[in-house]
């Protein structure tokens, strides 16, 4: 019997955006949820009051490898947490996991699960030679999750690649490995829309970073555009100027002026964007299980994405999209060229991509399977 949980992740709009539906679904069996974020002010925090949670601010860095900040933090999260005295303490994302399993373990909670929507970057394999700073971050992450994790009643991951990359590579120990799948939508919001065929249009919806894919969405489009008129090709997603791996201003400014891409930078009404859209383009590297990849799957869009962790789990090859070699512009640019040969595909693979999402992205479902992980 749970009667009260401890929700620990980072951003306040993680909480809103996509913890909504499962604090909604616990709310409504009686369980008091604790929704603690690192960076709450007065609009946010009453949005999660108004979901029937009670928002927590706590401290973590998100990034950075400053022990005694994160021993500090650790600490005094697990003084919160001992003052709240939760049934369950349910982390998700890697630092959070680390940091507040380690915080529960200290305050004396019982029941620690854990949940990681994807391994990120420093388990993310690069088309050219892997940096030394990847390597000890990624052996740093190694060594905190082998002493955190067996802490964990279970660990959720999201896709089998992350069990096998992971756990099973560092013999990490843990009572419980479950794959999830996507974390879901609210199909109800998702509506089917009749995919446009004239002009073909080309999405593309992410942080316009290296490991996104997002050179090679540019040079695939470039080659596709000067074969094919009728194509068009629209960005979705934010610039990370403080990333090494970013888009820079040059090359993006290029693009627009050229008229190569529409870009109207990052976008609150992504579902509209996507309604407007011929076929989805997902280059990444690696990924969890992509939720825009959902949301257009959901309105039945058929997908291009990489055969690589989480991105060919939204994929049935030759069904409802196409899987391309990671890394490779004459591949994905082959897969285009499909849709712009065929336009059929647009349709009847977008009328497939539908049919998986309300199988498998049902959030209201994934939610039952979630609580059937907590209880």
């Amino acid at each position: 019997m749970i009667n009260s949980i401890a929700l620990i992740g980072t951003v306040a709009s993680c909480v809103t955006g996509f913890r909504k539906e499962l604090i909604e679904f616990l709310v409504a069996k009686g369980i008091t949820v604790y929704a603690f974020a690192l960076d709450y002010d007065d609009v946010s925090r009453a949005e999660v009051e108004a979901l029937g949670a009670r928002p927590m601010d706590y401290s973590l860095t998100r990034s950075g490898l400053n022990p005694f900040r994160d021993i500090s933090d650790t600490i005094k999260l697990s003084r919160t947490l001992r003052s709240i005295n939760p049934d369950l303490v349910f982390c998700y994302f890697s630092k959070p996991v680390i940091f507040g399993t380690l915080a529960a373990k200290m305050a004396g909670v019982k029941r620690r699960i854990g949940m990681l929507e994807g391994l990120g970057y420093a388990f993310t394999e690069q088309p050219s030679a892997e940096r030394f700073k990847t390597k000890v971050l990624r052996r740093i992450q190694v060594v905190l999750y082998q002493l955190t994790m067996p802490l964990l009643e279970r660990l959720i991951l999201l896709n089998s690649d992350d069990e096998k990359d992971l756990v099973d590579r560092y013999n990490i120990t843990v009572k419980s490995v479950d794959v999830l799948g996507g974390i879901g939508l609210d199909l109800s919001e998702y509506n089917y829309s009749v995919p446009p065929q004239s002009p073909v249009t080309f999405v593309f919806v992410g942080r316009l970073l290296a490991e996104k894919g997002i050179h090679e969405f540019l040079s695939a489009a470039e080659r596709i555009k000067n074969k094919y008129e009728d194509s068009r090709f629209l960005v979705l997603g934010g610039v990370d100027k403080a990333n090494p791996g970013a888009l820079t201003e040059g090359a993006l400014d290029h693009a627009i002026k050229s008229g190569l891409i529409t870009y109207p930078g990052h976008v609150n009404n992504v579902v509209e964007w996507l309604h407007a859209s011929s076929v989805f383009v997902l280059p990444s590297y690696r990924e969890g299980v992509p939720r825009s990849t959902q949301e257009a799957m959901a309105i039945g869009r058929a997908v291009i994405t990489t055969d690589v962790p989480g991105c060919r789990d939204t994929v049935v090859d030759g069904v409802n999209g196409f899987l391309t070699t990671p890394w490779s512009v004459s591949d994905l640019y082959k897969k285009m060229a499909f849709f712009m040969e065929d336009r059929s595909l647009i349709i009847s693979f977008g009328v497939e991509s539908r049919e998986i999402a309300l199988r498998d992205f049902d959030v209201n479902t994934i939610n039952e399977k979630i609580y059937g992980f907590l209880r």
